[in-house]
């Protein structure tokens, strides 16, 4: 029996119309679906009839299966030769542990593909309407995990991060996100520095809430912003405000 072929595919943010043609195309066709918590149930709505779904997805402290057993499922559905897909959210390779899942199957011999997709700090930024690069404002950008900042294992240079480049956009790190401020403004970050966290970014029950990184953490806790969201530290976040304000006045120019 040939092998078949593993296909890891970044869904993206959430919005089921941000999913790229090929992705699309690749979950219409495949025979097995193993898909994340975070993607959007109108995309396995593609999945052909006599498709598989099979569930594999992670929240803190829940894990449905291990990294190591989502490993074997992806080995073992190819090496039945079936067609397999692995829908993660956003983009698998920009904290989606898709390295890990192709590094497992390239040891076994398994042919794969990846296929990226837009990642929720693209998504989810542009979603809030601010861009992560603004000129005389930002040109450079840092995406980090926040899901591991205590972890003494992962060591996350808060240091460097804190003057070293204009923007920070920081996954899975509203848990953290006493910890990250204090780190930031420990190591000299301005407290002023104009923050923004997107709750859900892209879809239909987005929040978004901006600040200060002074008093972020208060804003959010007052609106109970939960997983998943994005935390965007950095100048141009006031674009967001800037924007917001353009808008009002052309709908009071129109009125």
């Amino acid at each position: 029996m040939k092998t078949g072929t593993v296909h890891i595919v970044g869904a993206g943010p959430g919005d089921p119309e941000l999913i790229t043609v090929k992705a699309l195309r690749l979950i219409k066709e495949a025979d097995v679906i193993l898909y994340d918590r975070l993607v959007n149930e109108q995309l396995l709505a593609e999945a052909k009839p006599d498709g598989q779904l099979v569930y594999c997805g992670k929240s803190p402290g829940a894990h449905t299966m291990s990294q190591e057993q989502i490993h074997r499922k992806l080995v073992e559905y190819a090496m039945q030769g079936k067609n397999v897909v692995r829908l993660k959210g956003g983009d698998p390779f920009i904290f989606g542990r898709g390295g890990e899942e192709a590094l497992a199957l390239a040891e076994r011999g398994i042919p794969y593909e990846v296929v990226p997709g837009i990642t929720s700090a693209l998504g989810a930024a542009s979603a809030a309407d601010i861009p992560l690069t603004h000129r005389g404002m930002s040109a450079s950008v840092a995406f980090v995990t926040g899901s591991r900042c205590s972890s003494p294992e992962t060591r996350i240079r808060w240091d460097l991060l804190a003057h070293s480049v204009d923007m920070l956009v920081i996954y899975m790190g509203i848990t953290h996100l006493e910890r990250i401020r204090t780190e930031l403004l420990m190591h000299g970050k301005d407290a002023d520095t104009p923050t923004a966290i997107v709750e859900n970014g892209s879809t239909d029950q987005q929040r978004t809430v901006t600040g200060t990184l002074g008093l972020i953490h208060k804003q959010a806790a007052a609106m109970k912003i939960k997983n998943p969201a994005l935390i965007i530290i950095g100048a141009s976040v006031k674009v967001r405000e800037q924007l917001n304000l353009l808008v009002m006045d052309a709908i009071h120019q129109v009125g």
